[in-house]
């Protein structure tokens, strides 16, 4: 019989409803045990939804639940520092959304409380569990491409009529930087598989959202001449592109964070040749709950226990720069 993870869901945004609740209902390795909102209403609705068996009016009450092993926190990025560690005290493993604090002080404390716990934590970047990843670092490391050069990462949208979106609230950790340039933040440092040393940020801060970058440009500068150019909005057309440039081709990723099934595929390019490659196929959400139960069933960690740490690192070191004016040193 196939071991099972017992999944409690603190909290009913979109995200978990529209996204990680059928993954781990879909999954080889997972069961939603229970949900949990700040009000039993909804709750219970969720559940009937979806057929769970619990639903709590807080999420005290799912922590304590001894029939639970690990949560899921979809909770606004202000929240997820309180209810992580929570969450860790009570003794259960954490799948936590993107990003997983306001800053890398904050992850530490998360990272602290889990290490201190015996829980595992992983922070939600669901695209690098896309089957997808391994196949470019094997083009990457075959050398196919050439030395590497520079990554060009894009990924934007346009949801700024929305004024009451909580994406747009800056004490809750609202912005573009933190919604989806994380991504090609996370992404670079993944794929060049080493760690940032100075950034330099633009971004439009706009007072009719609460003053959050709802667009934001960069140079992020990696050892070695390496780098990342990015860009990311909530506030412009929506797009997303990953080019990863070496001296000899160069990669291109249509979809780089939303891919699933169909729409995997990536092209090639080398001297005159173009060569479009059809990527395995995958739920990148299934993967990353059968990847979350892997870590915790038998230890084997698909990301390092301190990458949020470093990932928040680069994030709030991008939101400064945007809001100095100004290149920021991380060395």
């Amino acid at each position: 019989m196939v071991q099972k993870l017992r999944w409690g869901i603190i909290g009913c945004a979109q995200i978990a409803t529209g996204s990680v609740m059928p993954a781990i209902m879909n999954s080889d390795s997972g069961v939603i045990t229970a949900v949990a909102s700040r009000g039993l209403e909804k709750s219970s609705a969720v559940a009937a939804e979806f057929g769970i068996e619990k639903a709590y009016g807080s999420y005290e009450e799912l922590l304590a639940d001894k029939e639970i092993d690990a949560v899921y926190v979809p909770l606004p990025n202000h929240l997820h520092r309180e209810w992580v560690i929570r969450a860790a005290e009570a003794g259960k493993h954490v799948l936590c959304e993107k990003p997983i604090a306001l800053n890398s002080a904050e992850a530490a404390e998360m990272v602290k409380a889990c290490n201190d716990a015996g829980v595992h934590l992983a922070e939600a970047y669901m695209y690098r569990h896309h089957p997808r990843i391994a196949e470019l670092q094997d083009i990457i490391a075959s050398g196919e491409i050439g030395e590497l050069r520079s990554i060009r990462g894009t990924f934007t949208y346009n949801d700024a009529t929305d004024t009451s979106n909580i994406r747009f609230k800056s004490a809750w950790g609202g912005g573009s930087l933190y919604d989806v340039g994380c991504y090609p933040l996370s992404a670079a440092r993944l794929l060049f598989g080493t760690e940032p040393e100075a950034v330099t940020v633009h971004a439009k801060f706009s007072p009719e959202h609460d003053n959050v970058d709802m667009m934001a440009s960069g140079l992020v500068e990696f050892p070695n001449g390496l780098s990342l150019i990015f860009d990311c909005g909530m506030w412009a057309y929506n797009r997303q592109l990953l080019e990863i440039l070496g001296t000899e081709g160069r990669i291109e990723v249509p979809m780089p964070f939303n891919a699933r099934d169909e729409d995997a595929e990536f092209f090639v390019y080398t001297g005159d040749e173009v060569r479009r490659v059809d990527a395995t196929g995958a739920n990148p959400y299934i993967r990353q709950v059968d990847d979350f139960a892997a870590a915790v069933f038998t230890g084997k960690r698909l990301i390092a226990p301190e990458d949020p740490v470093l990932s928040m690192r680069l994030v709030e070191t991008c939101l400064a720069s945007a809001k100095q004016r100004q290149r920021i040193s991380m060395v």
